[in-house]
């Protein structure tokens, strides 16, 4: 496996989840470097007995609200 993708949105609350496209991975973190290091640590944990991808992509999605009054 060459790639795994993740979607990840700021909370409402604070914090970040990211959440794997193609693989059954979910985690959070408080910062964007927090989330980082467990999106590779969720990744390790769930491929530690098979070939670990390559690399893995943190798409962060955000989601604006503009006023037009």
């Amino acid at each position: 496996m060459a790639e795994l993708v993740f979607e990840a949105v700021q909370e409402a609350y604070g914090g970040y989840c990211a959440e794997c496209l193609t693989e059954n991975i979910f985690t959070q973190g408080d910062t964007r470097d927090e989330l980082r290091r467990n999106v590779v640590e969720a990744t390790a944990a769930v491929f530690f007995d098979q070939p670990r991808p390559d690399r893995i992509r943190l798409h962060l999605l955000r989601d604006e609200v503009l006023s037009v009054a």
